[in-house]
């Protein structure tokens, strides 16, 4: 029996390969789940795995003068890599230090030194490309990669073209015909998995994921003297003097339930956000009192109609009809699918009333069709119109652009999902990927006191974002 076959039969036993569905870190839906942490209580599994990995590197001919493993999950193997091998270990911060020697790389190295990049699994490299940039960043020569598991849903390819060449213990065709072999799995969860891979392969890292090094925010203050459009300004201006960067989804039915909201939370939020067409009572006396109460909590009214149509009809929507948002919503925002008119049509009602536009990047649903290219599309189309466009909905760091706003949905104190395709991050985690603001709507209005959870979101937010400053 081969050590990949013993490795992968005692990953089995300890639980550390689940089968069900599983919501990736891209958001995609998995029937398979391989948590290599598990390993870490199993030393010497944990070392076996090691000497495997450094099997790999003998046998590819791959000379390396130090080892990183991808943090964090990858690291304990690095380290017991570097002890078998003999190897020096060196390390990546997640987040540089502001004292001490500011290293972003820990450890002995030297310039134009040889470094191979350890990762437990791959999937679309994204972790990966992250530590081989911020390596190559301090002058370490990255051209190859070894993990224990390649998932083979594009993740090699992808690399490749990163010039980082992936060489792996185990594929996860390997792993599943171990496991079908054994009994472990039957024919049909094996089919299963075989087909959600081959649906399910990623070609390229989305333009974001390309820096790994994510600038360090400014702050608020200091962001709305950058800014030339006057809500923008406004906008900076109030999170920096309320200390909030917290959005509330006000997802309620009737205006009486919006207004009792936005007095009692608005204190807390720097903007909140309607979906006008679920009030079953709206009426435009009832908007001119949320106007009202802005004024009153200083917040930003941002009406989330997504508005998806040719220019002309776009314009009429904004202007006219039942709702007239233009004339109590601040922000409204706006999908890039329909091509520049969307945003003509809109600019056309907007300017005039010193409004601004959002538009929606990506989106925080599981499965949503925001690929790469379109992601980059709509960066384009964003700064073409910085007149009119401020910022982005998104779940990633879009762009350096100070005036640009990255506002993040999808945001609750723990991780998880709704069941209806709605996938969650946590505060940190949102900051931590380029948030400079976040929406949360039912992590709020379902809590049994609105009041204090706002205000604990409020708090999180802030000090996550202050962390990145």
């Amino acid at each position: 029996m081969s050590d990949a076959v013993q490795i992968v039969l005692r990953l089995s036993e300890l639980g550390a390969i689940c089968f069900g569905e599983f919501v990736l870190k891209s958001g995609i839906k998995s029937p398979i789940y391989v948590d290599l942490r598990t390993a870490l209580g199993q030393p010497d599994l944990l070392m076996s795995i090691a000497i495997n990995i450094w099997k790999v590197v003998l046998g590819s001919d791959v000379r390396t003068d130090v080892v990183c493993g991808v943090p964090t999950g990858a690291i304990p193997l690095a380290t017991c890599v570097s002890v078998h091998a003999n190897v020096p270990l060196i390390f990546c911060r997640k987040e540089t230090k502001d004292y001490g020697r500011k290293r972003a790389v820990e450890g002995h190295y030297g310039g134009e030194h040889k470094c191979i990049v350890i990762e437990d699994v791959l999937v679309s490299g994204q972790s990966t490309m992250e530590t081989a940039e911020v390596l190559r960043d301090a002058g370490l020569k990255v051209t190859d990669a070894v993990v224990f598991l390649d998932r083979e849903q594009g993740g090699t390819t992808i690399l490749e073209k990163e010039g980082i060449k992936v060489h792996s213990v185990v594929t996860m065709s390997e792993m599943l015909k171990i496991l079908n072999d054994a009994n472990k799995i039957d024919d049909v969860v094996l089919r299963q998995c075989k087909d959600f891979l081959k649906v399910n392969q990623l070609t390229s890292l989305p333009r974001h994921l390309k820096s790994a090094s994510k600038p360090k925010k400014l702050l608020y203050g200091e962001r709305l003297k950058l800014c030339k459009h006057p809500l923008t300004r406004r906008l900076f201006s109030i999170m920096d003097e309320k200390q909030t960067n917290l959005s509330l989804s006000a997802d309620v039915s009737t205006c009486d339930e919006l207004l009792n909201l936005a007095d009692l939370l608005g204190p807390h939020v720097c903007i909140l956000k309607t979906h006008v067409d679920i009030l079953k009572d709206f009426s435009m006396d009832k908007m001119r009192k949320l106007v009202e109460l802005s004024e009153k909590h200083s917040f930003l009214i941002f009406e989330d109609r997504k508005f998806a149509d040719i220019g002309n009809t776009v314009r009429l929507q904004y202007e006219g009809g039942s709702y007239e948002v233009v004339d109590w919503a601040h922000l409204i925002n706006a999908h890039s699918l329909p091509g520049p008119g969307v945003v003509e049509g809109l600019k056309k009602v907007g300017i005039a009333q010193e409004r601004a536009c959002i538009l929606v990047a990506e989106m925080s649903s599981v499965d949503h069709l925001c690929s790469p290219q379109y992601v980059q599309k709509t960066i384009e189309m964003a700064n073409r119109n910085k007149d009119f466009i401020v910022g982005f909905i998104c779940q990633s760091y879009l762009t350096s652009d100070p005036e640009m706003v990255h506002m993040f949905p999808g945001v609750k104190l723990e991780r998880g999902n709704d069941g209806l395709g709605q996938g969650y991050m946590t505060p940190s985690e949102a900051f931590s990927n380029g948030a400079d603001l976040i929406i949360v709507g039912r992590g709020i209005l379902n809590a049994q006191d609105p009041v204090q959870m706002a205000q604990l979101y409020r708090n999180a937010s802030y000090k996550a974002y202050m962390k990145m400053t």
